[in-house]
């Protein structure tokens, strides 16, 4: 398997990029409830699925993927097959909102375009090959990231 980053140093340098990339705009009222908002909504995301994991008794972290024990498919992972993903390029939307800066959705791009191209499809194709038919009938169900608004 191919050395990769682990996806929470990518979002960690996706936010330093955002802090790089410009001056912010002083945050109003209606940007930081817009933040909060969205931040809130996004660590759900990200939190919810890590005890999920926990409690199932398999891995949250991507490269330990032998230690997979148990497809998760209830809570957020029931709306999403990459929760933790989207609760990442959630928190760093909403620091983007925070900051009103348009330019530091570019790194948000890149962190979502990394994920979605390299990370996403290695952890599709482990998870094929461990759970089968089962894994099968959960993508056929589940979107990877979340499914677009009626």
């Amino acid at each position: 398997m191919t050395r990769r980053p682990p996806p929470l140093v990518l979002a960690v340098g996706a936010a330093a990029a955002q802090h790089m990339i410009g001056p912010a705009r002083r945050p109003t009222r209606s940007s930081r409830i817009a933040a909060a908002a969205v931040a809130v909504g996004a660590a759900a995301l990200l939190v919810r699925p890590i005890v999920a994991f926990r409690q199932a008794g398999t891995t949250v972290d991507p490269r330990e993927q032998a230690a997979s024990e148990a497809l998760v498919t209830t809570g957020a992972n029931a709306i999403s097959r990459n929760p933790m993903y989207v609760g990442m390029a959630g928190l760093l939307t909403a620091r983007a909102i925070a900051r009103r800066s348009m330019p530091a959705l570019l790194p948000v791009v890149a962190f979502v375009a990394w994920i979605d191209r390299v990370q996403i499809p290695a952890e599709e194709q482990h998870l094929q090959q461990r759970f089968g038919n089962e894994y099968e009938h959960y993508t056929a169900r589940v979107p990877r990231w979340l499914r677009p608004l009626p």
